[in-house]
């Protein structure tokens, strides 16, 4: 995502970290059994704070406490009232919006500029999204044969909502899904990814301090088997929505079958970004830099496959090389840093195995390709960018989510096509053309749940997003999300 504005931070104060517990029926809640882990800083590798580690009794307990919500004060509550609440919520984050950017920026390592102006402002875009539509989700009436009067629909809220979320985009992920279920009148769990739950802990208490019911929004923190496959198994519990990978999503959707859950998924993405030769290169080349080192390209939309018509492709790569050395890891917590540290050192591992694999596989580090070293701590490593890649290496098929680049040339439309769609994956697409007829057409061909002409890696509020294929279903954002928490009743209505 690009940064929306351009004023600079300051640099923030100490942060007010959550306490140890689960947040269960609108109070801090001891853990059964009493565990914790530990969240640290990946720029420093020191720890912020123990959390709670949730378990399946606990996971019990957040079910009793959202189903008497549902049945209770959130059922009661009005439709426009709901809106009322989810505005106010928004309000009360805008407030301490600097809080919960330094706490982001702390757990995940990305940079200070991005939390302050785009994470946080998005996730209050969502809210107040979704609180306007709050009293306009409704049914429809229609004439209907028989000794009827008329018929009509009802848009019911599901139930209690289990909401999975992952480590790259914490409180974005977070709102984008409780923001539309509580619009839709249902009472939500929500288990964060274990790297990244801070600001989910602290949006629970804001939440309920804005006036949100007590039970309408729990959190329970912990491992992913302990919290999160008993809240896919537990019948008490009516949708999960969840993102991460697609092997985890595989797992939920045969996990939920034993209780026939409704699931929405979304997961992974190698994503294609196509410029042609009539294309603005210089654009380009700045859209292809942002889509792929945009949040150290721990993005599940990162235009990670760099497809360049060969008329181009010396002049493009040489430019884009140049834009990239540039791009230096740095202090999260500076104003000027455009890329921090990667989440932990696992992953820093995966993403540098992924360069390994790819030199062995017979690509080219043009640049980058080595951990950095910001003050001899943290989990950093420089901007990255393949060529001489083939479209069937493992490094342009599996998802690397790192700032790793491969770049590959083509000749004509159709093969730029084909090669786009050679893919598990149907999550997000770029096309770089002046000729607009044209930009059009491959739109239309592409396996993607967005396709960005022009432009890469922008999000609104109200725009859905979902991938195709292995990279999910359902949706995200947009009117179409509120579809997927919601059930539809038909009422027939006699003479």
């Amino acid at each position: 995502m690009e940064p929306r504005q351009s004023q600079e931070p300051q640099k923030p104060q100490e942060p007010n970290l959550p306490p140890a517990k689960l947040f269960i029926g609108g109070e801090w809640s001891a853990p059964q059994g009493g565990k914790t882990f530990t969240t640290e800083n990946p720029a420093t590798e020191e720890t912020l704070c123990e959390v709670a580690s949730g378990s399946p009794a606990d996971v019990d307990r957040a079910v009793e406490a959202a189903q008497a919500a549902f049945t209770g004060d959130w059922r009661k509550t009005s439709a426009r009232d709901r809106g009322r609440i989810l505005w106010n919520i928004a309000d009360a984050l805008e407030a301490r919006i600097d809080e919960f950017a330094l706490v982001e920026t702390l757990d995940n390592g990305k940079p200070i500029f991005e939390s302050r102006y785009v994470d946080v402002p998005a996730g209050i875009a969502a809210l107040r999204y979704y609180a306007g539509w709050a009293d306009k989700i409704h049914g429809d009436t229609f004439p209907v044969e028989g000794p009827f009067l008329f018929a009509y629909t009802l848009r019911e809220p599901m139930g209690v909502v289990g909401a999975i979320t992952p480590w790259n985009f914490p409180i974005i992920q977070a709102l984008w899904k409780i923001a539309a279920a509580l619009a839709c009148g249902n009472t939500v769990i929500h288990k964060p990814a274990s790297y990244t739950p801070l600001t989910a802990l602290k949006f629970a208490e804001l939440a309920v301090e804005a006036g949100l019911p007590a039970g309408a929004l729990n959190v329970v923190t912990g491992g992913g088997s302990a919290v999160g496959g008993s809240m896919v198994s537990h019948p008490g519990i009516a949708k999960i929505s969840f993102t991460g990978s697609t092997e985890v999503g595989q797992g939920i959707m045969r996990q939920a079958a034993d209780t026939v859950k409704r699931v929405t998924l979304e997961l992974g993405g190698k994503s294609p970004n196509i410029v042609f030769a009539d294309g603005d290169v210089d654009a380009a080349v700045k859209g292809a830099y942002n889509g792929i080192f945009y949040g150290k390209g721990e993005v599940c939309a990162a235009g990670s496959r760099l497809f360049v018509e060969r008329k181009i492709h010396d002049e493009m790569l040489e430019k884009l090389i140049a834009r990239t050395e540039r791009l230096r890891p740095g202090d999260p917590l500076h104003p000027k840093t455009r890329m921090g540290a990667l989440v932990s050192s696992s992953q820093r591992d995966t993403v540098m195995s992924y360069v390994e694999i790819g030199k062995k596989e017979g690509a080219e580090v043009v640049t980058g390709g080595t951990l950095a070293d910001v003050g001899g701590k943290g989990y950093f490593m420089n901007p990255t960018i393949l060529s001489g890649v083939d479209n069937a290496m493992r490094v342009a098929q599996e998802e690397i989510f790192g700032p790793v680049l491969v770049v590959i040339p083509f000749d004509e439309p159709e093969e730029a096509v084909a090669l786009a769609n050679a893919s598990i994956y149907g999550l997000a697409a770029g096309v770089w053309t002046r000729d607009i007829g044209k930009a059009h057409r491959i739109a239309a061909q592409l396996q993607a749940g967005t396709v960005w002409i022009n432009q890469y890696n922008w999000y609104d509020s109200g725009a859905p997003f979902g991938g195709f294929k292995q990279s999910g279903f359902g949706r995200e954002l947009g009117r179409q999300a509120l579809e997927y928490y919601t059930e539809t009743k038909t009422v027939f209505v006699g003479k």
